[in-house]
């Protein structure tokens, strides 16, 4: 360690925190990163790999025309764990605060505003790590069974057209020339040629790791308790068993769990989990040249980490109920109906947590609160997406750079 270089705790070693710690380190900061786990082991082991540039927010007005019939739906793509109704209440209403026409537009113009650099971001990120075959050429294709879903899903086509995000519409056999494991019963696809997808997105913690440790960061094994201000200005980062790491700044990417550490530290946010399921196929008798994304149902068909992963859905549970591994089995069935080819065999099913704010849009930010803590949390849907341009943004304002984008939608007291 060398100890003339400003000090950086980075709590949390997903995708997010992962890369923030290599870029820090990077900067000339010394970087330490902590976290309960192995790196990766969280949200960022099971995510759909990826890079999604055509964001919606979860409130947009066809989102909150579909949650009603998806809640009644037993098979629907939204669950509620009645035993945790209760809990979500406070959460919901600020969800359906941020549909508001004027704020849904300030909402959208956020997160297009990371979007545009997303790519560019993460091609860069892979290059510096050495990386650079871990991200496909192929789209993703948006794929729907029926005239009426296409039109269902129009609010978020005319979101891209509105954003200059390109797309191309496909039918009849257009589709199957793309991809040929899909049924004919599917009549139309968008193809999103820039939404690229992962070969592995654990493996890209491991490697973004690897290189912030090749750089001279370390990393710390330990759940940490709380963040202080010591007397002359540093921070102190409380781990469980007493042990204490003393920092000038400290990082909080924890992923749902900040909102326990932001709490303790007097700024509490309104983060909750949204449980995603995947089951990964390691044997599923065909190749698929695209990811595709099914937006009615709400679920993913993506080739990575060697097979076919199928996943998506939300759950609503908290961080410690058990997880209901009926959940993917429905999904497994929906990729079935879309891909009849698809075989389940050495499969393995999962569940994570996503961190999730009510507006859709990340905490990307220093606290309102401490000086030296700063927050990265709340990517939902997005985080592998939006990992590197988070990043770049964090490294820019922890070194005095003015970011590329406007960073006052992404503040945490906005709440």
């Amino acid at each position: 360690m060398n100890e003339n270089k400003r000090t950086v705790v980075v709590v949390g070693a997903g995708v997010i925190g992962a890369a923030i710690a290599f870029e820090l380190q990077q900067r000339g900061r010394q970087v330490t990163l902590v976290d309960r786990d192995e790196p990766g082991q969280g949200a960022s082991f099971g995510n759909m790999a990826s890079i999604a540039l055509d964001f919606a927010a979860n409130s947009g007005p066809s989102t909150m025309r579909k949650i009603p019939g998806w809640l009644m739906d037993p098979e629907g793509p939204v669950w509620l764990r009645p035993s945790y109704a209760a809990k979500m209440i406070p959460w919901f209403l600020r969800y359906v605060a941020s549909g508001r026409p004027s704020r849904l537009k300030q909402i959208e113009d956020a997160g297009m505003s990371l979007s545009r650099h997303a790519l560019g971001d993460i091609r860069n990120l892979l290059d510096a790590i050495g990386a650079s075959d871990l991200i496909t050429q192929e789209g993703c294709l948006a794929i729907y069974e029926t005239e009426a879903e296409f039109v269902g899903d129009r609010d978020h086509l005319e979101l891209m057209q509105r954003y200059g995000f390109e797309y191309k519409l496909l039918s009849g056999t257009e589709i199957r020339d793309h991809e040929p494991a899909l049924s004919p019963t599917i009549a139309k696809a968008v193809l999103l040629p820039d939404n690229k997808t992962i070969r592995n997105p654990y493996q890209l913690v491991l490697k973004l790791i690897e290189a912030a440790k090749a750089r001279g960061a370390n990393f710390v094994s330990g759940a940490v308790q709380t963040v202080e201000r010591q007397a002359g200005g540093r921070m102190a980062v409380l781990l469980e068993g007493g042990r204490r790491i003393e920092a000038d700044d400290v990082v909080l990417a924890a992923g749902a769990r900040t909102r326990f550490i932001a709490q303790a530290l007097g700024e509490p946010i309104p983060l909750e989990t949204e449980r995603g399921y995947h089951t990964q196929i390691m044997k599923p008798g065909i190749d698929m040249r695209y990811s595709v994304i099914w937006p009615r149902r709400a679920f993913m068909i993506t080739p990575t980490a060697g097979g076919i992963r199928v996943g998506g859905n939300v759950e609503f549970a908290g961080l410690d109920a058990a997880p209901d591994f009926r959940r993917p089995r429905v999904l497994v069935r929906h990729a079935q109906r879309a891909v009849p080819g698809l075989q389940v065999e050495d499969a393995k099913d999962w569940m994570g947590h996503r961190p999730a704010l009510p507006d859709t849009i990340p905490i990307i930010s220093p606290s309102s609160r401490v000086s030296g803590v700063w927050y990265a949390t709340g990517h939902g849907h997005l985080g592998l997406t939006f990992s590197a341009t988070t990043a770049r943004l964090m490294a820019d304002m922890m070194t005095g750079i003015a970011p590329a984008v406007d960073m006052t939608p992404f503040r945490i007291n906005r709440y």
